[in-house]
């Protein structure tokens, strides 16, 4: 039986100011009943080609055809009318509405709402394809998972046959996952054709029938999922071979550079992120930190790295509280710390200054004078450029006008420029394609050998069960345990991040949750306690 075609482009161009060539002679195919993968380095143009679609750009040159008719896209309204949605990373809902006030918000169907009437309609649509959602939740009480939700019946709602989904698995645990592909399945099976722009090479062999390649803002090829591999996906994206796997350097564990005690922290809005967390980092290891997004990862790293208010607790080291210490006088007891945050342009760099100017914001306070050294500033941006392949047309360009890979290349190669010996990273390859992750995964380790301590928050199991030596997941601003990333699976990760298994221990009334680390010595032990009263309250570290 022949396919039907749901949407055709042909010979797509989009060009932006400059002349700079995002999409150039793009063909593309999506058949009915079908769930394409798109794949791309950062700067392919799969987003570019995307907006397209659902009406946000309009193509230069070249047609769309939607079941075989040639289609004129100006906004996201045209492309409603052709049942086009698009499902975002970043959610576009008004957190205090409800779930069905937000389904319907910008829907015009002649006559005024009843919402009981939608919030029926809503339980209709999510019993038909496998969704739980309760349509009177408010958005700010609601999970990752359920916004997402909301997102996608929305289009749902307003008839969409064709999905585009963008990084649809970024904050979702395993479970919710396997969850999300169930229901993909279900639309599949119901006649939706679903593209989805994703990195995760895993992901797209499980839920494709087919995968497209960009390159470059060129299509390269479509291959059929079943037929495929990851190294030959990897190979059509970069245009060379590549070497896949992730090593976990092997190096003799430092004693611990810090000691965090008891923290809690509170989040913007007065509540408390970070519930009594008790962990330390050691030199020459990687401690991952797992959890579904808002669990307070942000506000720990920001906690340690001196940049948030700090509630109550101790960041300890050798025995003295760095807490309320300039960071001039924090390296001065020894601890040179880098932070790279989730919020690169907000917080990581000045968005309008050059690569060359954000780099000299890290050192220019050591200049013996009253000028600073832009020709040696400049040599190391150039050099950083070169080192992690940095697309960009000079040194001197504002950081704001690059994508968002490579701004979080420039942001992390800044970082370990300094030559930390503890480093705070959260999410350092989100949005990076995966040549650029594996080149930051190698950069760590290289990091991890000098004996530099990292925390590691991630949204990628797999890659923090390959990297790290342990994890440590977080649910609600709890730790819930300590594991070893050789002895540990997603399964037991994802339920632990979701609150349903809890590692820890609780002595006396006391919950300190200090793993007790089988690497170390018992003299090793005891030089990174504070106060021999906590030694009755030490959590024993699964699998040790």
């Amino acid at each position: 039986m022949k396919k039907q075609v749901a949407i055709e482009l042909k010979n797509i161009c989009k060009y932006f100011p400059g002349k700079v060539m995002a999409n150039k002679n793009v063909n593309l195919t999506l058949y009915r009943g079908e769930i394409l993968s798109l794949l791309g380095e950062n700067g392919s143009g799969k987003t570019t080609l995307m907006n397209m679609i659902s009406g946000i750009y309009y193509p230069d040159e070249g047609q769309i055809f939607i079941n075989g008719e040639e289609a004129v896209i100006r906004s996201p309204k045209d492309a409603f009318n052709y049942k086009i949605g698009m499902i975002h990373q970043h959610f576009k809902l008004v957190d205090v509405f409800t779930a069905a006030e937000n389904i319907v918000l910008g829907v015009n169907e002649g006559k005024k709402f009843n919402i009981k009437d939608v919030n029926s309609r809503v339980q209709d649509i999510a019993a038909r394809y496998g969704f739980s959602i309760d349509p009177k939740k408010r958005i700010h009480e609601m999970s990752v998972s359920e916004k997402q939700t909301v997102e996608i019946i929305k289009v749902l709602y307003r008839g969409a046959d064709i999905l585009i989904l963008d990084e649809p698995t970024a904050v979702l645990t395993p479970q919710e996952i396997e969850k999300l592909f169930a229901i993909l399945r279900k639309m599949r099976e119901d006649g939706k054709s679903i593209i989805i722009i994703t990195h995760k090479l895993n992901e797209v062999l499980e839920i494709s029938d087919r995968v497209s390649i960009l390159r470059k803002g060129e299509y390269i090829g479509t291959v059929e999922t079943k037929k495929t591999t990851q190294k030959e996906l990897t190979e059509m994206m970069v245009g060379q071979k590549i070497n896949l796997k992730i090593e976990r350097v092997k190096t003799d564990f430092d004693k611990p550079l810090l000691e965090i005690r008891d923290l809690c922290v509170n989040s913007d809005d007065g509540s408390l992120a970070i519930d009594n967390a008790s962990f330390y980092i050691r030199g020459g290891e990687i401690l991952g930190v797992a959890g579904i997004a808002g669990c307070g990862q942000k506000e720990l790293c920001e906690a340690i790295a001196g940049l948030r208010k700090i509630e109550s607790g101790l960041i300890m080291h050798k025995g003295e509280n760095l807490i309320g210490l300039s960071p001039k006088e924090i390296i001065r007891k020894g601890v040179s710390m880098s932070f790279i945050p989730e919020d690169r342009l907000g917080m990581g760099l000045a968005p309008s200054m050059s690569i060359t100017e954000n780099l000299l914001l890290k050192t220019y306070s050591e200049a013996k004078g009253p000028f600073v050294d832009r020709g040696r500033a400049r040599i190391r941006a150039q050099k950083l450029i070169d080192d992690l392949n940095v697309v960009t047309p000079s040194t001197e360009t504002p950081v704001r006008l690059l994508s968002g890979g490579n701004v979080q290349k420039v942001l992390v190669g800044r970082e370990i420029e300094a030559n930390p010996n503890v480093i705070v990273t959260a999410y350092p390859v989100r949005g990076l394609d995966i040549n650029s992750s594996y080149a930051i995964y190698d950069i760590l380790n290289e990091q991890k050998s000098k004996g530099t301590g990292i925390l590691f928050i991630g949204e990628d199991l797999d890659v923090m069960l390959a990297l790290c030596d342990k994890i440590m997941v977080i649910c609600h601003g709890k730790i819930m345990g300590i594991v070893h990333a050789e002895k540990s699976d997603k399964e037991e990760l994802g339920l632990m991040m979701t609150g349903s298994l809890d590692l820890t221990e609780e002595k006396k009334g006391k919950n300190y949750g200090i793993a007790k680390d089988s690497n170390l010595t018992e003299e090793e032990w005891k030089e990174v306690k504070v106060s021999s009263e906590k030694d009755d309250s030490q959590e024993t570290l699964k699998n040790d």
